[in-house]
């Protein structure tokens, strides 16, 4: 039963059936999913958004990240947000997995790129977005999700997953 539909959420209660026949009734946030995106340069450096989180009433250390529009592939947000929120536009594209945020209540999948062989463009944010983009030395990217300064759980993931690949820890 569908309680409400939003612009980015929607929100249910399902009755479902586990793999052992017990029945149970769940309330479930049905979201798109997204992508994240590691944007390293030449110098080692990655793209991170200081971007400020009215939900949490706080800035936070971010990669370039969004949902995904109308059923689009994931590549095509993960190239979408990266020139949208950083400006930037890549020649190599890596896909990093994906990962899932709260798999007990919502549906969202979030998956994860590292982008390299990058070039400016023409930023385009969206109403509301409220973002800086930094450049950062990935080693140091590394330490500040290690140290905690990093709280973005798709962000501490993807960084993780980009080092080993590239041989950063």
């Amino acid at each position: 039963m569908k309680i409400f539909q939003g612009r980015i959420v929607g929100i249910e209660v399902d009755t479902v059936e586990l793999p052992d026949g017990v029945r149970l009734e769940l309330e479930i946030v049905r979201h798109p999913g997204g992508a994240a995106v590691v944007a390293v340069d030449e110098n080692m450096r990655v793209c991170l958004l200081r971007q400020y989180r009215p939900v949490i009433g706080a800035w936070l250390w971010e990669l370039p990240a969004g949902k995904i529009d109308d059923g689009e592939p994931p590549l095509e947000t993960a190239r979408r947000e990266l020139a949208e929120e950083a400006g930037l536009a890549a020649t190599h594209w890596l896909d990093l997995g994906s990962i899932v945020s709260s798999p007990g209540v919502f549906t969202e999948r979030v998956h994860l790129y590292l982008a390299r062989g990058l070039s400016a463009m023409p930023t385009a944010l969206e109403h509301g977005e409220l973002l800086e983009p930094h450049w950062i030395a990935m080693s140091d990217a590394v330490a500040r999700a290690r140290n905690g300064e990093i709280e973005d759980a798709k962000s501490i993931i993807a960084l993780f997953r980009a080092a080993t690949l590239i041989g950063i820890g």
